[in-house]
C-alpha cells in the first residue's frame, strides 16, 4: 500500500493514546481502535508511520506491529498466551548444560548460573540443572511461581515478553530483561552462549550471522516495546 497521508499526529483517545493520519484515527488489522497505554508508545508508533516513504512497509514498523498484536491477539487470548510463555520454564535453555569441552562448560556456568540464582531469589523458582538435552522435569512449585510472574504482565507487556522468551528460548532470560535485571544486549548474549562458542571454534557462517543479527534486532525491539508500555 502506498503512503496515502501527509500528516501524522498523536492524540488522546479512550483512556489511552492513538495515532491519526490526516486527522483519521488508525485501527488494528482486526478493526479495533489502535489505543496505546502510554503517550510514549503511541509516539513511537507515530514515528514509524511518519518514516514511511512511497510504500508503507509493515516490516519496518515493529512498534505498530506489537501494539496490533497486543490488541488483536494477546488481549483477547491472554490466558492462552500466558500459558505458552510459562511453558518455556519447564524446559528452559539455561538448565541444559554441555558435557564437554571445559571451555564451553565454563562459559555456560558464567552466563547462566547467575540467572538461575536470580530466578530462585527474585521469582522463587528453583530450577534443576542437567547435563545433555534429555528433558528434566522442573519442580511444580517453580512452574507455579513462573505462572504468577508471567501473569503479572498486562497484555501489552506480555506481548513483548512473549517475543523475548520465544527468541531466546528461555523464560528466565525473558523475565530478567523485562524486569531490567539484564540489558537486552546481555540477555541476547546469554541466549547465544553455545552459538558464540561454535563461532569461536569454527568461524562465522555469514547466513547464520545475518539471521542472528535480525533476531537480535527483534529481541531489542521487544525489550524497547515493554519499556515504552511503562513510560510515563
Amino acid at each position: 500500500m502506498k503512503r496515502f497521508y501527509k500528516g501524522v499526529d498523536v492524540v488522546q483517545f479512550e483512556g489511552g493514546w492513538t495515532v491519526s493520519l490526516d486527522g483519521k484515527l488508525i485501527k488494528t488489522p482486526a478493526k479495533r481502535s489502535f489505543t496505546a497505554p502510554t503517550k510514549a508508545l503511541a509516539c513511537a508508533a507515530a514515528v514509524e508511520w511518519d518514516a514511511q516513504e512511497g510504500e508503507i512497509r509493515p516490516a519496518a514498523m515493529p512498534i505498530t506491529k506489537s501494539v496490533n498484536t497486543a490488541l488483536d491477539r494477546t488481549g483477547p487470548e491472554y490466558e492462552a498466551v500466558a500459558e505458552m510463555v510459562t511453558e518455556y520454564g519447564g524446559s528452559d535453555l539455561i538448565c541444559y548444560r554441555a558435557e564437554a569441552p571445559k571451555g564451553l562448560i565454563a562459559r555456560q556456568a558464567a552466563q547462566w548460573d547467575p540467572l538461575l540464582e536470580w530466578a530462585a531469589t527474585r521469582l522463587k523458582a528453583q530450577l534443576i540443572k542437567t547435563v545433555g538435552v534429555m528433558h528434566t522435569p522442573q519442580p511444580e512449585e517453580s512452574q507455579i511461581a513462573f505462572a504468577a510472574s508471567v501473569r503479572s504482565h498486562d497484555p501489552f507487556e506480555l506481548t513483548g515478553l512473549y517475543d523475548l522468551v520465544a527468541l531466546s528460548g528461555s523464560l528466565v532470560i525473558g523475565l530478567a530483561v523485562a524486569e531490567g535485571w539484564l540489558t537486552p544486549e546481555a540477555g541476547w548474549s546469554a541466549s547465544r552462549v553455545d552459538h558464540i562458542w561454535q563461532e569461536d571454534q569454527w568461524g562465522v557462517d555469514e547466513d547464520a550471522a545475518a539471521q542472528a543479527a535480525y533476531k537480535a534486532e527483534e529481541f531489542a525491539q521487544a525489550a524497547r516495546f515493554i519499556e515504552l508500555t511503562r513510560a510515563a
